[in-house]
């Protein structure tokens, strides 16, 4: 089992916008402790999606909702042991691990990118993201691909 936390029953929204996801997102982002900078990144990328004015419609944090949304996976495959040999059976994903993973993939694709301040380069993911594009929701089809392919082992997920 992992770690127990008592993020789930003391996580508070963030302060602009008073969103769980948003608090939970500035607490994935955050890196040593610096809370502080972890918003400030947040809060620039979202002005930038604002500024670019590229969606009329919504607000930013509308779009970085939309954008989790859509990197969210319905469908991931597991490893299971079956007399011997191992397969890859394609199961559900329960909601808590849907948001893990699609906070985990948007911020490992944003820190994979280089030479560029942070808040850009989350603002880029994000609009790809909100787009269906990007490489956080080719994570995502990939994992479907990858379920959808191995899906005669469905029988094993027991």
């Amino acid at each position: 089992m992992g770690r127990i936390t008592s993020s789930r029953t003391q996580l508070k929204g963030d302060p602009r916008h008073n969103s769980k996801l948003a608090g939970k997102f500035i607490n994935c982002l955050m890196l040593d402790g610096k809370k502080t900078t972890a918003t400030r990144v947040f809060y620039d990328a979202l002005d930038e999606i604002g500024r670019r004015g590229e969606i009329a419609d919504l607000t930013p944090i509308e779009v970085f909702e939309a954008a989790v949304e859509n990197i969210k996976p319905y469908i991931e495959v597991r490893s299971k042991r079956v007399g011997g040999a191992s397969y890859q059976v394609p199961m559900q994903v329960n909601r808590a691990r849907q948001q893990s993973l699609a906070l985990r993939w948007l911020l490992g694709a944003v820190r994979d990118k280089k030479g560029r301040p942070m808040h850009l380069k989350l603002a880029d993911e994000l609009m790809a993201a909100y787009k269906k594009e990007g490489v956080a929701y080719t994570k995502r089809e990939n994992t479907h691909r990858m379920a959808d392919a191995n899906k005669a082992f469905a029988h094993f997920a027991w």
